[in-house]
């Protein structure tokens, strides 16, 4: 052993003289050795052709590039060759991502919107930084710090942007109440994102629950409404996932779990790299018996497909609206050095009875992404006969019922879309955000005429949209450039009628007042409650 290690400290001088020398050899035959440019010594073997090609283009390239923009673009170059829901997240947008999944974020919590270059604040997070600074509904932010944001065409982003900030950061804002300055310091907090919008006793044995997403808080949110309605006397219920665009599978699963009775198959997951994956009810639900109906639409996905999945193949309650979305496949989200993300497809999933309901992307994402429309234009929206399975396997329930895969959950009862609220007047109504903007400066200068309602229940059993309000709002609308004002038709007034009343209850119990009164004339809820009251069978 001493041997050998005294002829190796012979021989190291002579080996570190030979690869200097080859090394020196090397570099001076190198393209561009002798050219005054800058020479890239890199194994070809070890990189692939778009590493070459990147690294060629950073210290090659006759101009300057902006690298980390051209590395975006091949990235998403790549992954548009792969399905629709495998994207990219720049660094930039990542936070915004992932707050809305985790269901909080850290500023002032207030909503806002923006009215004639102005800020107008809509409503204050109860308990939050702003309540407890003195903030009020129908302030106007004219300066955050040094930064004067009314009437320079202040941007809703712009605004995120300088109230956003750490936990426990001060920010100075300049509030204007009622003609006066009011310079008012906050200190930043935790804000909650909700994921469930309402929830309320439809009937004295009917409980609503409205899930806008599937987030890190869902389930415990979820919990804590269930719990509310029992105690309020729910013996039945109703979970609308109407325009719920999914989230994480976490969510959806505990969710099931306290709807489904026994270990009950929930989905099972599988990919080319992930074995089957089975996910199962696990422990007693707190709603196993009561009488279910979910409600859904062309934009209920992913994770709403899961839930309503899972409830149509075990039989558990009623589906009602129109077919889903189509999205049958799951995402994990990687984190990349630059500080984007990857979310990337890993997976299928498939529901109890063993159906896929993802629908085809194989005409490309743009035909993908238009789906939604051709379905409109066919002829879907408004006849349950123009709704085609794309699987030409048949599936089966727990009860025997047929049902199809690929394309989405069809419901067991068919709700048509009322085409008719959409007319020229409405549209232009909507697009210029008129009702909000109405609602939003007729409440704040009549409020005392809203403080005889004490809760949501009672705000849309008696109150009404009375003509001298309706008159204010079409008056409102012709200034607001809204043509056809003198020829609105019944059926569009009921509709205005409808929105400004849900519009009011927002301004003062936020999402909560607004879909308990909006429900109050929606025929998917009204079909909700016809069913559960009749105890109407599937079949």
């Amino acid at each position: 052993m001493i041997m050998s290690n005294r002829k190796l400290n012979v021989f190291l001088p002579i080996l570190f003289a030979i690869v200097l020398a080859l090394g020196m050899y090397l570099g001076h035959k190198m393209p561009g050795a002798n050219t005054g440019a800058q020479t890239l010594l890199f194994s070809r073997g070890a990189r692939a052709p778009l590493q070459e090609v990147m690294d060629l283009l950073k210290f090659k390239y006759v101009d300057t590039l902006q690298v980390a923009d051209l590395q975006q673009e091949a990235i998403e170059g790549l992954l548009s060759h792969l399905d629709p829901h495998s994207v990219y997240i720049p660094p930039s947008h990542l936070q915004e991502v992932n707050e809305d999944l985790e269901g909080r974020f850290q500023g002032i919590g207030v909503e806002f919107n923006i009215i004639a270059d102005t800020v107008n604040v809509i409503s204050v997070v109860a308990g939050g930084p702003s309540e407890t600074a003195g903030v009020q509904s129908g302030d106007k932010i004219i300066k955050v710090n040094d930064t004067l944001v009314a009437g320079n065409g202040i941007s809703a982003e712009k605004i995120r942007k300088l109230l956003r900030g750490p936990k426990n950061s001060k920010v100075q804002v300049t509030m204007l109440r009622k003609q006066k300055m009011l310079p008012i310091q906050i200190i930043r907090g935790d804000i909650p994102l909700y994921s469930i919008d309402a929830s309320y006793m439809a009937t004295p044995q009917i409980g609503y629950i409205k899930i806008s997403k599937f987030a890190g808080t869902t389930y415990q949110e979820f919990m804590d409404a269930i719990r509310k309605l029992e105690k309020a006397g729910m013996t039945k219920l109703v979970v609308d996932l109407r325009q719920n665009p999914g989230g994480y599978l976490d969510a959806a699963t505990r969710i099931a779990d306290e709807l489904l009775d026994d270990n009950k198959l929930i989905l099972y997951t599988k990919g080319q790299s992930y074995p089957r994956t089975d996910y199962k009810c696990e422990k007693p639900g707190l709603f196993e018996k009561g009488e279910l109906a979910i409600l859904t639409d062309e934009g209920s996905a992913s994770a709403s497909e899961i839930l309503a999945g899972a409830v149509q193949d075990w039989d558990r309650g009623t589906i009602i609206g129109r077919r889903t979305f189509g999205k049958g496949l799951v995402q994990e989200q990687f984190d990349l050095s630059n500080g984007g993300a990857l979310r990337l497809t890993i997976a299928r999933y498939y529901i109890p009875s063993g159906r896929s309901i993802q629908k085809s992307y194989a005409n490309g994402r743009e035909a993908y992404d238009e789906d939604i429309l051709n379905r409109f234009n066919h002829g879907e929206f408004v006849s349950k006969d123009s709704i085609h399975p794309l699987d030409t396997v048949p599936y089966k329930t727990a009860g025997g019922r047929i049902v199809y895969g690929g394309g989405g959950i069809t419901p067991d009862i068919f709700i048509p879309f009322d085409t008719s609220r959409f007319s020229n007047i409405l549209t232009g109504m909507y697009s210029r955000n008129t009702f909000s903007n109405f609602a939003y400066q007729y409440y704040n200068s009549h409020r005392e005429d809203f403080s005889r309602y004490k809760d949501p229940t009672q705000f849309t059993n008696q109150f009404q949209v009375s003509n001298e309000l309706y008159n204010s709002y079409k008056s409102f609308a012709a200034k607001d450039s809204i043509r056809g004002i003198e020829n609105i038709k019944p059926r569009d007034e009921a509709e205005i009628k409808s929105r400004i009343k849900a519009l009011l209850a927002r301004q003062i119990w936020s999402y909560a007042g607004f879909y308990q009164s909006l429900n109050k004339d929606d025929e998917m809820m009204r079909k909700a409650i016809e069913v559960l009251n009749n105890n109407t069978p599937l079949k």
